[in-house]
């Protein structure tokens, strides 16, 4: 492909992004189109999404990050966990530069952004649409501009044109005495008392616990909308109460209960690996079939992890499994499904009240509301009209949580009566409904 063409279709950042972090530069690297968009998406889109949505409400709210400052003691263990990532990346970035490393650089810069935005944004965005300036909101406020500039700055010998547009919208346009170009700026040096490596490390766990959760949800269809009652974890750790709060509001997960004692919702089933059974057992390999399908799958675990290995009686003659010879899964007991990770075991009760049904129905038309503002072209800012019309248990959930449901979707009101506005129809948890939004 023409290198000015490439150029053209793809931009110098993009290019250049790509071989810094596909491999060293100096190596010879075949040229691909679609992992170039690839790493537009991965890491320039979200720096630049997160950079927009810092914009899009700093606007709303006239914020100026020159009339505050960064005041440690005040921040939420959410900011504070971020500028600890913030001051590792930046010793991290040194550090693989002075070294040479440049594709691990580019790869702990896009882990960032990633944490950033899919972590920290995701998170901290209630407290960007707060009313007012209260000091949450200046530390929010403060914490991602901080995060933005100096990631800008650490990626700027990478990708110069973006960060360059960065720096200018959210640097020079409040400080006309900041340096002309972010290039001109000096490269962004790790605070040792912003970093916390406890905090981050809780903070993995967190992240860890709430993969397994969501990978729990997905193996028994169940949206992430609807609560769930409760969580059990086994591992080699415990969290503090806040983090818990964290996985619960996450996989909205009533109760998280750290157990050493997981039987009750999981057992194990066991196959021979033909391979090594068959040549040492030959004839025996049916009755060890039957004889493994029939056992308790928890207490052979348990004589397995004991001895290393597993002794039964076929037809009056033991047979000795070991490891090698088993092949073992997890087996899910009923309205219990569980994931198992490097000595981590996460458990969801996947039985559903009905008050827990219901709730699941609320959320599921907030969602649907949401959805219709943002396609009727409604600002952030805009209070809405609700109305309504649906089968009689549909209604019933609409009028006895008629408050929450305008609450999270600043309407005034929320009525029974034809759909007015922009209307459309919906099929929630297999109830029709039909719903009108109008700006107030």
């Amino acid at each position: 492909m023409d290198p000015f063409d490439a150029l053209e279709k793809y931009g110098a950042d993009a290019i250049r992004w790509y071989f810094y972090v596909n491999s060293a530069p100096w190596l010879p690297n075949r040229f691909h189109g679609k992992a170039v968009v690839e790493g537009q998406r991965k890491f320039m889109g979200t720096l630049w999404n997160t950079y927009a949505f810092f914009v899009l409400y700093a606007n709303i709210d006239g914020f100026d990050a020159t009339k505050y400052s960064l005041e440690y003691e005040k921040l939420s263990i959410m900011d504070k966990w971020l500028l600890s990532k913030l001051n590792t990346l930046i010793k991290e970035v040194d550090e693989n530069l002075e070294n040479y490393r440049i594709p691990e650089t580019a790869r702990a810069l896009q882990d960032f952004v990633d944490d950033m935005s899919n972590w920290y944004v995701r998170r901290s965005r209630e407290r960007f649409w707060a009313k007012g300036m209260e000091q949450d909101k200046i530390n929010a406020y403060m914490t991602l501009y901080t995060a933005l500039v100096e990631v800008s700055k650490a990626a700027a010998p990478m990708i110069p044109f973006m960060t360059e547009d960065i720096y200018q919208n959210l640097v020079r346009s409040i400080d006309t005495d900041a340096p002309e170009s972010i290039h001109l700026c000096d490269f962004p040096v790790s605070d040792e008392k912003y970093i916390d490596k406890e905090l981050e490390n809780h903070m993995d766990q967190v992240l860890k616990l709430v993969v397994m959760g969501r990978a729990c949800r997905n193996a028994a269809n169940i949206k992430n909308r609807q609560p769930i009652g409760q969580m059990y974890v086994k591992a080699g750790f415990d969290l503090p109460e806040f983090y818990q709060d964290i996985v619960e509001e996450e996989l909205n997960v009533k109760t998280v209960t750290f157990t050493q004692e997981v039987r009750d919702f999981t057992s194990y089933s066991f196959k021979p690996q033909l391979k090594t059974v068959g040549p040492k057992y030959g004839k025996m390999l049916g009755g060890i079939k039957a004889e493994l399908s029939s056992i308790d799958g928890n207490a052979a675990m348990d004589e397995l992890n004991a001895s290393d290995a597993l002794r039964l009686n076929i037809s009056g003659q033991e047979v000795t499994l070991f490891r090698e010879d088993l092949l073992i899964e997890t087996a899910q007991t009923e309205g219990y499904v569980s994931e198992n990770d490097n000595g981590i075991t996460v458990v969801l009760d996947t039985n559903l009240s009905e008050e827990l049904l219901e709730e699941g129905f609320v959320r599921e038309i907030i969602s649907k509301v949401q959805t219709m503002r943002k396609e009727a072209d409604f600002e952030v800012t805009d209070n809405i009209v609700i109305t309504y019309e649906g089968t009689e248990k549909a209604e019933k959930v609409f009028a006895d949580h008629a408050d929450t449901i305008g609450a999270e979707t600043l309407a005034a009101s929320v009525e029974k009566k034809t759909p007015a506005g922009y209307v459309k129809e919906w099929k929630i948890n297999g109830e029709n409904v039909t719903l009108g939004v109008e700006r107030k």
